[in-house]
């Protein structure tokens, strides 16, 4: 008898517990694929013929049952015989959903007594959760189609332990802006403490009804958290700028500046947390949030960013300022240092205890690139319940210190899947830390943001599957995966996810044995090598790709290189004929980025030499790869004898890869820009002058007929293949008028091949309306 045989004969799913939401959520999954009659009940029994039966079993229940886990922290275990039924037992709620989904998915076609003996079985990583959830929190919740429930069933499903609850309820932050600036849209993510409950010292600052829609918000993903068995969250930009109300009532506790010198046009401060009275405010907000949702295991504190910083750390945009309680001025580097480290640890030790006060397991941990300058005296500093989270242990701040899957030369691919590496060197400084009693949060990159946006579910598997097995040969424990997952209603065919589904359950399963396995499921066994040929070229593009410019690969969508025309000389062009795009573009009135693809605020991104071995490697080893994962799913899409559901598969493999192709091929175009148009400006010579002024007619030319290929693609696709929001455009994400937006671009680019191509050297220097 097969497992699927036993489900349709089932009488009764019993859980163990009454009072453990995730029983009652699992054995749901499970009555939904078994016999109609089948019951769910609580009824006290023992396992029997004919029945399921499910738990998270404390270590005297678990002997109690004959589960072999004496000593063992953690554990799955599965027990399936005629005689005795199924049984699906767990030492963490966390594990139980994740149980249903294996025996309903992997385990269907099993024979019954397949696991007659019992099979216990432990996950990848004790610790898998989001770190900024770009869907459920952050700049793309306004997504069309999302659904927070799906997205955090597919959490538990996929071996998630975490699920991140701090969201905004409202479409944009309640953040006063100056006219013309665009600081304020920084507070869209990762909201801080004071956006969801007040403390006795900012009672009133923010309206009672904006903070009570945003705690609803929090505590129903807690809630969905619990009933899929998971525990929750916070991730903050801390300590956070504070409205002028505040520190008008309070001068006294201002600290430190926190506003970006050039994306903002006021000073905005936040306040002292060397004061006692403001670190009671932060825990008292904080007590206060768990005792709403108590479920909520940590705070992340990202900073130095977003409007939020320490005070007297030596990173933009604080730098060396503050409040006058953490060191007295006319101090040294080494005093200084030491005292910002202090301030830091006195924060997280603040928060980590408020935390306990509700739930004794509450721990706060620190993202610490931004500290290298104090980063060894944090680290002498950090103890049980202060934990820190980082692309890297061995590098300084983001220079990473590794190279780039493919080539020597290239750089800046911190945030996105193109890390795929994690050395031995990290090890000893893991264990160093974890001797103090402080865990270490390491990232991945598995999903859709910060690698090919607007692209829903990039396709890297090998890359994904590298970095897991490189962080489990270094006994890593604790994985945070940036930006988070993306729920299967978005994208119900994404490979990548099911590789980590595939590690987190067992890390020493052969990665073509996940593809092999995903593939036959979705395509049939005939059609599965395709699949698998299709996800390896489009692996192989994008460990293929340099980044030319990083903020405009990884964060593409903030500066709308998809939708703005490509032209010699961006000022050519009417401030109206640009406004479409400039709108929401995050280029304020003088950022060079408004006309200049090389440059963004104070940054010199690519240089000409550079820019061409980019342009070289991506004609060359990129796009011709990702046209052959093209080809392959195109040949396939319309073959008139596939099942339905296999030509489903097909067609988003298709959609998704030709919107990729497209984005590669802007990426190029970037490229190209730059050693045409800067080298023009650079060249010493007319025959060099003329080479770099056909570089960036061509480039022009193509990248109007991209455009031209891009907007077809949209007009035509037959699946949802790009994030669009349900809302509006916002900076962060694209609306529904993207079609229209393409068309306007087209329209400007027409005619303009043959600009001479030019840059204003001072354009940051100007001042609007003032001739200078």
């Amino acid at each position: 008898m097969k497992i699927a045989q036993f489900l349709e004969a089932a009488k009764t799913i019993q859980c163990v517990h009454s009072n453990v939401p995730v029983e009652a959520t699992a054995s749901a999954h499970i009555q939904s694929v078994s016999s109609p009659s089948a019951t769910i009940t609580l009824e006290k029994s023992s396992a029997s013929a004919s029945q399921v039966r499910l738990g998270v079993l404390s270590p005297e229940e678990a002997t109690a049952n004959s589960v072999p886990a004496k000593g063992k922290e953690e554990w799955m275990f599965v027990r399936t015989s005629e005689e005795t039924g199924i049984e699906l037992y767990a030492s963490h709620t966390w594990f139980l959903y994740r149980l249903a989904c294996r025996l309903v998915e992997d385990w269907i076609n099993e024979d019954i007594a397949a696991f007659k003996e019992g099979q216990l079985m432990q996950a990848a990583f004790k610790h898998l959760r989001p770190a900024y959830d770009s869907l459920l929190n952050n700049h793309a919740r306004t997504a069309k189609g999302f659904d927070p429930e799906e997205h955090i069933r597919e959490m538990a499903r996929l071996g998630y332990t975490h699920v991140e609850v701090n969201g905004l309820a409202s479409t944009f932050p309640y953040e006063h802006a100056e006219p013309g600036e665009l600081l304020y849209r920084f507070y869209t993510y990762c909201a801080g403490l004071d956006q969801f409950v007040y403390s006795r010292l900012n009672k009133g600052i923010y309206p009672f009804e904006y903070l009570r829609a945003n705690l609803n918000k929090l505590k129903n993903s807690a809630k969905l958290a619990e009933k899929y068995g998971l525990r929750a969250g916070i991730l903050a930009f801390e300590p956070r700028s504070v409205p002028d109300e505040l520190l008008d009532r309070y001068p006294m506790l201002r600290g430190a500046r926190v506003d970006h010198p050039l994306r903002s046009f006021r000073p905005r401060y936040n306040l002292t947390t060397a004061h006692p009275v403001v670190l009671d405010h932060y825990a008292e907000m904080l007590e206060k949030i768990l005792r709403e949702a108590p479920n909520i295991d940590y705070m992340v504190v990202w900073s130095n960013d977003s409007g939020a910083g320490f005070e007297y750390t030596s990173s933009l945009y604080v730098g060396r300022n503050g409040g006058g309680y953490v060191i007295r001025e006319f101090k040294g580097d080494e005093a200084i240092k030491n005292a910002a480290a202090d301030n830091i640890i006195r924060y997280m030790k603040a928060l980590r205890d408020a935390g306990r006060r509700v739930n004794p397991e509450f721990r706060s941990v620190l993202r610490s690139e931004m500290f290298s300058t104090e980063q060894d005296k944090i680290w002498e500093q950090v103890e049980e319940g202060i934990e820190i989270e980082s692309n890297s242990l061995i590098a300084k701040g983001f220079d990473l210190g590794y190279q780039h899957p493919k080539y020597d030369w290239a750089d800046d691919f911190n945030f996105c899947g193109l890390f795929n590496q994690f050395s031995e060197k990290e090890k000893p400084v893991k264990e160093m830390l974890e001797s103090k009693g402080s865990n270490t949060h390491m990232f991945i990159s598995p999903g859709t943001f910060w690698n090919q946006e607007p692209v829903i579910a990039p396709i890297y598997p090998r890359l994904l599957f590298e970095k897991l097995k490189a962080l489990k040969e270094q006994e890593v424990s604790h994985v945070a995966a940036l930006t988070g997952s993306i729920a299967s209603s978005l994208a119900p065919h994404n490979i990548n996810q099911e590789v980590l589904q595939a590690f987190q359950n067992d890390p020493e399963i052969e990665y073509n044995k996940i593809l092999r396995n995903r593939a036959e499921d979705w395509v049939g066994q005939e059609m599965s090598e395709t699949l698998i040929k299709v996800w390896e070229y489009a692996d192989e593009a994008y460990r293929s790709y340099p980044p030319p410019v990083s903020v405009l690969s990884m964060w593409g969508t903030w500066y709308r290189v998809l939708v703005r025309p490509f032209i010699p000389n961006f000022e050519a062009l009417s401030e109206e004929d640009r406004a479409y795009y400039e709108d929401f573009h995050l280029g304020h009135a003088n950022n060079r980025v408004r006309v200049d693809f090389r440059r963004e605020v104070n940054f010199d991104f690519c240089d000409p030499p550079m820019a061409r071995r980019c342009s070289e490697a991506i004609s060359d080893n990129v796009l011709p790869v990702i046209e052959k994962a093209v080809r392959e799913a195109q040949s396939v899409c319309y073959n008139l004898e596939m099942e339905p559901g296999a030509r489903n598969v097909w067609l988003e493999h298709f959609d998704r890869l030709y919107g990729t192709k497209c984005w590669y091929r802007t990426q190029r175009n970037i490229a190209s820009w730059i050693e045409g148009v800067h080298g023009y400006l650079e060249a010493n010579d007319n025959q060099e002058r003329e080479r770099c002024r056909e570089i960036t007619r061509k480039t022009v030319l193509d990248e109007k007929e991209n455009a031209k290929d891009l907007l077809q693609h949209v007009r035509t696709a037959s699946t949802e293949w790009m994030l669009i929001s349900a809302v509006g455009e916002t900076t962060f994400i694209y609306g529904d008028n993207f079609a229209e937006l393409l068309e306007k671009k087209i329209a400007l680019m027409e005619g303009r091949e043959d600009d001479e191509p030019y840059i204003d050297p001072d354009f940051m220097w100007r001042v609007p309306g003032m001739n200078c």
